[in-house]
């Protein structure tokens, strides 16, 4: 059986990417896709195909994906197809039998939409909210064309359930815990994070500047051109001397951190699930993450502190997992088990043999 899996573009390696290029590996499965900026990173036993590059301002970047996925056909090609992301669904009218593993909603267009409206300036308001108002539309509509929705956590089922009146299955996205190691308790905190706002960095970076005596190494990237690049040169400034922000990095150089770092850090807004993590405590570190979203469901009081969103609150758990981080190892690396990407690959194997 010949797979595709549509994925939005490959702008930066995120969870999403990394759960994309693990499907394809499993089901021996070709992505199609947009912008490939990233697609050196990936291997190069998987096959891409390029609907072509996207245009780099927002929401033009967004519009102009819709359009090369719902225009696309490769529908003679392949016997199953497989969207990811947010956009590449709109391909689903031509292509059956299908299934989406649904990251989360479009966010700009349901729970985070007042906080996308505030952060534009008047004149991008109303352009924002002409384009919410349209694409929202189309979005519901294209939903209804996927056969089958599968989820990656209970938080995003709630959203499915409230957004599209869907309902979906749970597959949580997969970590290969054997590649995941433990060296050391090192001297600095670890957080991995696509640069964007919903991240909310500042938080991190906050928290440390009020602990001189602790260092903090933040890996990442972001899109260039739309609101991440901004986002990402305003924290760049402010940086205290005992954080650094080193950018994108290769799997093999983020093994290596996880494996040498104190404990990992993680302050998104409602996280959908939140890959990385899992991947800290399959290197058995502990992890300090705010009390929300998709964190709920992987961290508990025997593998870190879930705490509220604010720096005085972040300060205060990682004094406290600093004092003995050792104790958390053991139960971080069980507790990773639970994500492995062998679990994944048979509860996935069974939902396309099932369904096509």
């Amino acid at each position: 059986m010949k797979v595709a899996i549509f994925h939005d573009y490959f702008g930066a390696i995120g969870g999403g990417e990394k759960v994309v290029m693990t499907l394809a590996r499993l089901l021996d499965a070709d992505i199609i896709t947009t912008d490939t900026d990233a697609v050196s990173k990936i291997d190069s036993e998987i096959n891409v195909i390029s609907l072509g590059k996207t245009m780099k301002i927002p929401p033009l970047k967004q519009i102009s994906a819709t359009y090369k996925f719902y225009t696309c056909d490769f529908s003679d090609k392949y016997d199953y197809f497989i969207f990811t992301g947010n956009w590449s669904h709109y391909a689903a009218h031509r292509h059956h039998p299908n299934m989406w593993y649904c990251y989360t909603p479009v966010r700009a267009f349901y729970d985070l939409y007042t906080s996308f409206l505030e952060r534009q300036d008047f004149i991008k308001r109303s352009l924002f909210k002409l384009w919410v108002y349209g694409h929202r539309k189309l979005d519901q509509k294209s939903i209804k064309q996927v056969d089958k929705i599968v989820t990656i956590s209970v938080n995003v089922q709630n959203r499915i359930k409230e957004h599209h009146h869907r309902e979906s299955v749970i597959i949580y996205p997969p970590v290969d815990t054997a590649n995941y190691k433990f060296k050391e308790h090192g001297d600095f905190w670890l957080s991995v994070n696509r640069i964007y706002p919903e991240k909310r960095i500042e938080l991190q970076i906050d928290a440390f500047r009020e602990m001189p005596e602790e260092s903090l190494i933040i890996a990442g990237g972001y899109a260039k051109g739309d609101h991440a690049e901004k986002y990402a040169k305003m924290i760049g400034k402010t940086l205290p001397d005992n954080v650094k922000m080193i950018g994108e990095i290769s799997e093999d150089e983020l093994v290596e951190l996880y494996s040498t770092c104190k404990g990992f850090i993680c302050t998104a807004v409602d996280e959908d699930f939140g890959l990385t993590p899992v991947e800290a405590m399959a290197s058995g570190k502990p992890v300090v993450a705010v009390n929300e979203g998709g964190f709920l469901e992987t961290v508990t009081s025997e593998t870190g502190v879930l705490v509220v969103a604010d720096s005085q609150s972040i300060v205060k758990a990682v004094k406290k997992i600093s004092e003995e981080p050792d104790i958390y190892k053991e139960a971080c690396i069980e507790q990773a088990k639970k994500f492995d990407i062998s679990l994944f690959e048979e509860k996935m194997r069974n939902v396309v043999n099932n369904d096509s």
